[in-house]
């Protein structure tokens, strides 16, 4: 009988080879739950007019490609329009044969050729109608909305996806100019940013426990090495014997300014060997140059500060989510050690592989002690919170130790309105102060935005796209937006280029071009992937790209 091959022989599965680059990039975890999310996109709200082009949702049907292909759970497109011809000179999800049918119908028809893995459904129906089903929204765990759309339904979609906790990101392009926007929860924690691997270095030096400590015995007679075991020594030890030297002379104290680490660095420098024959002591360089980056001892991020002394993770029931509780259970770990779990990691150095893994198992070993510590919090705090809908899984509290000096909380805002927040009017000001600003093409959209509503409202024609009097009154009512709540008038310069941003809106009667919506729609499914994977940190909150002059913003507005 021929045995199976051992599991380290055994190639990677379908799935593991169809997603192979981008589990690269969210691991399994990640992968996980994209396929657990279900996305609904609202195409339009109805037509506007008979410029059809004003409706075509290439935008829209972008981003779900660009969500498709990576694999989410399904989706869910609801648009009421049909196919007309424009439509083909724009969409590539649709074809000749599907002229007269329905928009939302061909669409995803032909997006689910894409992944044959990936659930789609559409509706025909506006979308207003589709929310008064109280089981139709929740659903979902993301909200994409393709504009320009009519206000009153944007508020109200928006409105009932913060009240389910359910981001949403309303997308527009027309002509060469796009925007988007993400509303995000008041709360929205992230425990893998994936920060710039440097700085998630966190070696101790500063302040060795016993085992690392220990580990210096077997560089005792370093002055006696031969020259190969010499320049092979792992530059973490080499910092950590010219530190006890450098404490001989110094009462015991570590270098803790600029002047001293510079000295300190010059004390690592002279041990180096120059005669070496085996070509310079790359071991030394390293050691030399990690100075004055690693040489610092441990202070608590402000941003985790905020987070340790927030109510959600002080105040813990029986419904704090699973973030909060281990949040909490490393608060608690801080308080005791004045540190945070130790990540574990080491970067690469030149070393012997013998004495490098032999590093690795004393740091790997003192994290997996400091993420026991943590698992013991986390289940006395379930106990004390119970009943809790299920015991929180170990991999993810190791999970939030191996980031728990880079967690994030966002603290989400609404779409931006001009009649919504003050801080948005405030920001938009600030904004329009630097003339090469692209904040005027949003306010640009949001005249577009104007009439589009009064159009679907019956409060003007549908040749108010190409009516100067309908755009300069949009602008003006920008303008007195804008006033409000000033102290001063904002300048004529600022109307001129507002007037300008609307002058490429108006020359395409709100239609779009492919290739624009082809590229927003890749920068929309990039910020849609962090929003579900709970990986990365996502936008915040609002993106203006003018591909007039190939250039992008964001702005937290």
């Amino acid at each position: 009988m021929v045995e199976a091959f051992p599991g380290a022989l055994v190639g990677p599965s379908s799935k593991e080879r169809k997603y192979d680059r981008q589990l690269r990039l969210w691991a399994a975890s990640g992968q996980q739950a994209l396929e657990e999310a279900r996305v609904l996109l609202v195409n339009s709200d109805g037509p506007w007019g008979k410029q059809s082009t004003g409706v075509s949702g290439v935008v829209g049907v972008e981003t779900l490609k660009n969500l498709v292909l990576p694999g989410i759970g399904g989706f869910t497109i609801v648009d009421p329009a049909v196919v007309t011809e424009p439509d083909l000179g724009v969409n590539f999800f649709l074809e000749e044969d599907s002229l007269g049918k329905s928009r939302a119908q061909e669409t995803c028809r032909l997006l689910r050729e894409l992944n044959p893995d990936v659930d789609g459904n559409f509706e025909s129906k506006p979308v207003a109608e589709l929310l008064q089903d109280p089981e139709f929204l929740p659903q979902f765990k993301l909200v994409l909305v393709s504009g320009p759309v009519n206000r009153a339904m944007l508020s109200e979609l928006r409105s009932a996806a913060k009240a389910l906790g359910i981001p949403v990101l309303y997308t527009r392009s027309v002509g060469f100019y796009s925007t988007f926007s993400l509303q995000l929860p008041a709360a929205f924690p992230i425990v893998e940013t994936h920060p710039d691997p440097e700085s998630t270095q966190d070696l101790r030096l500063l302040n060795p426990w016993p085992e690392l400590a220990a580990s210096l015995t077997s560089i005792s007679n370093l002055e006696t090495m031969d020259d190969h075991q010499h320049g092979h020594v792992p530059y973490i030890l080499l910092l950590l014997h010219y530190l006890e030297k450098w404490k001989e002379t110094h009462d015991g104290n570590v270098p803790s300014n600029y002047k001293e680490k510079t000295a300190f660095r010059d004390l690592v420098r002279s041990g180096a060997r120059t005669d070496n024959p085996e070509g310079g002591e790359e071991n030394y360089d390293e050691a030399v140059a990690a100075v004055l980056k690693s040489l610092n001892p441990f202070t608590l991020r402000s941003s985790i500060r905020e987070i340790f002394e927030m109510d959600e993770c002080t105040k813990l029931t029986s419904t704090s989510a699973n973030f909060w509780l281990i949040a909490s259970a490393i608060r608690e770990f801080y308080n005791k050690h004045s540190v945070l779990p130790l990540p574990g990691s080491l970067p690469d150095m030149k070393a012997q592989s013998a004495d490098y893994i032999s590093l690795q198992n004393i740091y790997k070993t003192k994290a997996r002690k400091d993420t026991a510590e943590v698992i013991e919090n986390v289940r006395r705090l379930e106990a004390l919170h119970s009943p809790r809908p299920a015991k929180i899984a170990d991999k993810d509290i190791e999970t939030f130790c191996k980031n728990a000096a880079h967690i994030k909380v966002i603290h989400g805002r609404d779409l931006p309105q001009l009649d919504g927040e003050v801080h948005t009017l405030k920001a938009i000001r600030n904004a329009l102060s630097d003339p090469e600003s692209l904040i005027s093409v949003f306010l640009g959209y949001d005249v577009l935005d104007s009439i589009i509503t009064d159009i679907q409202t019956d409060k003007q024609s549908e040749d108010a796209l190409d009516s100067t009097l309908a755009w300069e009154a949009g602008v003006d009512r920008v303008m007195r937006s804008l006033t409000s709540e000033a102290s001063a008038a904002v300048d004529e310069g600022t109307r001129q280029r507002i007037i300008q941003a609307t002058q490429e809106l108006r020359r395409t009667q709100g239609g779009e071009l492919h290739n624009v919506s082809a590229l927003t729609g890749g920068l929309v499914a990039q910020e849609a992937l962090k929003v579900m994977t709970r990986q990365y940190v996502p936008l915040d909150n609002t993106c203006v790209f003018d591909g007039i002059r190939s250039r992008s913003e964001m702005y937290r507005l």
